[in-house]
């Protein structure tokens, strides 16, 4: 599997799906959700392995206390973020945290049957990677994808993630949307790979991971 793996909405079987080695958990600091993570550490993880905090519209002190507290690699914005408060995060986390330079920042956009690329200029400069997920009722792990065929409009360089609703049933459109020239950074899974919220189907998870990596 070349293009990398993120493993979302961790919360009980974190060091069992860790054991897989994907290249980034994703842990969800958004009270509304079944898969809220508040516990007090994250367990040791394979070298290698990026933790990704996903946030809704949660203030600057509360973003930058997580990241310290858990060590965070990744900020994953998955609300109605402003550019400016971009910026001002991006800021803060030069200005205070001791690893800033190590931290990204990723902006989610959510996408139905339509999108208009045009609002991710202003975020270029600001954000390091986007996140396409599936428009829903939920925050994220609605359980379906959206339709990929509007990516071929994607008009930028940066590389982005993959997420939305994707299991061993997308794996061969996955395959073809790979083929693409698309710079499709990492592919992000959560939902349809669970027993019940935050608890992984660890064995779906391989055949996964197996079956992506056979051409």
């Amino acid at each position: 599997m070349k293009t990398l793996l993120k493993i979302c909405g961790m919360k009980h079987n974190v060091a069992e799906v860790a054991a897989l080695q994907p290249d980034y958990l994703g842990f969800i600091f958004y009270e509304k959700s079944p898969r809220f993570f508040n516990g007090e550490v994250i367990s040791e993880l394979p070298a290698g392995i990026k933790k990704v905090g996903v946030f809704v519209d949660a203030s600057l002190e509360e973003i930058l206390d997580k990241v310290e507290k858990y060590k965070l690699d990744v900020i994953q914005l998955h609300g109605n973020e402003s550019v400016d408060f971009c910026e001002q995060l991006k800021a803060k986390c030069q200005a205070e945290l001791v690893e800033a330079s190590k931290i990204e920042i990723w902006k989610v956009f959510s996408i139905k049957n339509e999108f208009d690329f045009e609002v991710l200029q202003s975020y270029e400069n600001v954000v390091d990677k986007f996140l396409f997920d599936t428009k829903g009722k939920e925050k994220g792990g609605n359980g379906f994808s959206f339709n990929w065929e509007i990516l071929k409009n994607y008009p930028s360089k940066k590389s982005f993630i993959l997420s939305g609703g994707i299991g061993l049933e997308e794996i061969e459109s996955l395959k073809n949307l790979l083929k693409t020239d698309l710079p499709i950074h990492a592919i992000d899974v959560n939902s349809k790979f669970e027993n019940e919220p935050g608890m992984k189907d660890v064995s779906a998870l391989k055949k996964f991971i197996s079956t992506m990596k056979q051409d």
